[in-house]
């Protein structure tokens, strides 16, 4: 009968351990001891060894790791298009043949980990050691790894328990596989207590309500303070956090599985890159980090040689034209970059991000590289002088897109005088490139993009009129700080009412289209608010109004219109009711997607009426 025994402790860094021996002689051998001197507990079977130290561990037999994978972790390609992979599983001795794509094993299994490498390079939070004493595993130890592989890989990269810490259900899994009854399992977990404290803290408040309010922020800053996390490793447990919200994953994993079409196709086609850039806005909307989908686009799009569906020669030949044109100076000819040739490379870099070609920051690299090697071997430093100056408008522009599209599409974003500073600055420096370039750059598409909601479009025009007045001196960013954050304010009430009296007109309400049962909602609404401290004042009649004035606009939709657009495809007839409706777009894609999804509906569908296609 297969037996248990289990070891655990701290070793006063923060690491938390977990050794678990499995077998029907669990109980009839010794299995560790502890090494005072040098503070080390050994872990061993015959042939193998397990040693934790106060700064790593140290292996060697037979044997390896797995952790579940969280973004920021370098996963194959080959794992990410197959969705039931889900663990990490590294081999000792294990290396990746070039030419054939096979795992090839040596001799050599013994190594060394620090805790600072396992936890940055493997799961931020908990990760698995595992050897294995049997008399039935050949005696090379290259052997013995091709025989475990086949015994426990499959269940080691596909197991849910890896990720949720069942360690009895994953030994329950694990040790028939090896079929010998004699044999024993010996496994080793390590968790980092101070990046658990962090995600678990995290997780909490984000999948309360998928925001961080202030407060909330504040607390995550201090524990992460007083455990010394690098933001590195914050920032990989928040995506990882975000991404298994259900909401997030959704998009994440629908982006992942269209990349992963177009690799078998070996192309990008028109309804496929409408598609990821849909997939892109609604990231912004949603919260989502532009690493992960960048982590995607790593792994799925490079050296494939993917076909796009727009050639971007034209601006990459006029980026290569004006860099080249540095190495220029060494031959006596003024080369150096005028305001036309840094509004070139401005729009270059734009029109790269709005497409998601890598080419141009590829060719940034490699331009930078040559720099370097050029200064090596002897050419005048100031060329290192143009390209920074280059770099640091390359750099404002980032910045000021990334925050203009979550002023303008994200919700509840933290607005401070810092941030409003900041972009008046970045105004003044793109304004003095030429007339009007600011407005070029950032402003010329956004009142036209589709998905730039009411709230959103009232706090840009708020924005930008109020940056002109700062530059005439007509206004202080202190007061524009406080007109920008009113309508925040503003926005975070419609939303929480519109959450409530969702809710309230589902379970309760048949009907709340006169205005005694609107009164009378209202009135309930608020009461409950109060009640549960969300709100300290009544609300608005107007803004309680707009929040009717949606959900009666919804039902209309839903139950008239929407039904016909889908028995017809008829696009038009969406597009007049978006047009006309007054409802964000953001928010009428989740009504019909929920429409589709509660009748049963395919998506594709869907896809082809938003984009016109019949």
């Amino acid at each position: 009968m297969q037996k248990d025994i289990r070891l655990h402790g701290h070793l006063g860094n923060g690491i938390e351990y977990f050794v678990l021996v499995a077998g029907t002689e669990a109980y009839q051998r010794y299995f560790f001891n502890i090494v005072q001197e040098h503070g080390e507990l050994r872990i061993f079977s015959p042939g193998n060894e397990f040693i934790l130290g106060s700064h790593g561990v140290a292996y060697e037999g037979n044997g390896g790791y797995f952790c579940e994978y969280m973004f920021g972790v370098e996963q194959p390609p080959t794992d990410l298009s197959k969705p039931d992979i889900i663990n990490r599983l590294v081999m000792y001795g294990a290396r990746t043949d070039a030419e054939r794509g096979a795992v090839r094993f040596s001799e050599r299994t013994t190594g060394k980990e620090s805790y600072e490498t396992i936890f940055f390079e493997g799961n931020a939070v908990c990760n698995y050691f595992f050897f294995v004493h049997s008399q039935k595993l050949s005696r090379r130890l290259k052997e013995q790894q091709e025989e475990l592989v086949r015994l426990l890989g499959k269940t080691l990269k596909r197991s849910p328990n890896v990720g949720e810490e069942r360690d009895d259900q994953l030994v329950a899994e694990l040790y028939p596989l090896l079929q010998d009854p004699a044999a024993q399992l010996f496994m080793v977990k390590l968790i980092n207590t101070h990046h658990k404290d962090y995600r678990d803290l995290f997780r909490s408040l984000y999948f309360r309500s998928k925001k961080i309010a202030d407060d909330d922020f504040a607390r995550l800053v201090n524990l992460a303070t007083t455990h010394r996390i690098d933001r590195y490793q914050q920032e990989r447990m928040r995506i990882d956090v975000m991404y298994r919200h259900p909401l997030n994953r959704r998009i994440v994993d629908e982006y992942c599985s269209i990349l992963v079409a177009c690799n078998a196709r070996n192309e990008i086609n028109p309804l496929d890159n409408a598609r990821l850039n849909r997939l892109k806005t609604l990231s912004v909307r949603n919260k989502i980090p532009g690493a992960l989908f960048a982590t995607l686009d790593e792994l799925l799009k490079k050296g494939r040689g993917l076909k796009q569906a727009t050639a971007e020669d034209d601006y990459i030949a006029e980026t290569r034209e004006i860099l080249q044109g540095f190495f220029l100076h060494g031959c006596q000819i003024d080369s150096s970059v005028d305001r036309i040739d840094m509004l070139t490379l401005l729009r270059s870099k734009k029109r790269a991000v709005s497409t998601r070609d890598q080419h141009f920051d590829r060719l940034m690299l490699d331009f930078s590289r040559d720099c370097d090697e050029k200064i090596r071997d002897g050419a005048d430093p100031a060329l290192m002088e143009g390209f920074s100056y280059i770099i640091t408008y390359l750099d404002r522009l980032d910045s000021t897109m990334s925050l203009i599209g979550q002023l303008a599409f994200m919700e509840n974003v933290r607005i401070s005088e810092e941030l409003l500073q900041g972009l008046v600055e970045h105004k003044a420096a793109f304004d003095n490139l030429g007339p009007g370039c600011f407005d070029e750059l950032f402003l010329r598409d956004l009142f036209t993009n589709p998905y730039l909601g009411r709230y959103g479009r009232l706090k840009m025009t708020i924005l930008l009129e109020g940056i002109d007045q700062v530059q005439r001196e007509q206004q202080t960013v202190h007061q524009l700080y406080l007109r920008l954050n009113a309508i925040d304010q503003e926005e975070r009430l419609y939303l929480l009412l519109l959450e409530q009296v969702q809710r309230r007109v589902r379970n309760f309400y048949s009907s709340f289209a006169t205005k005694p049962d609107q009164d009378a909602l209202r009135r309930e609404v608020v009461e409950e608010l109060k009640s549960r401290k969300r709100i300290k004042e009544d609300v608005p009649e107007e803004l309680f109004r707009q929040v009717i004035q949606t959900l009666q606009t919804e039902a209309t939709y839903l139950q008239t219109l929407l039904p016909k657009i889908v028995a017809t495809k008829d696009a038009g007839a969406r597009e007049q009711f978006l047009a006309s409706s007054g409802l964000d777009r953001f928010y009428v894609e989740e009504l019909e997607r929920e429409y589709y999804e509660n009748n049963g509906l395919d998506l594709e569908e869907l896809y082809q009426i938003r984009q016109g296609l019949s």
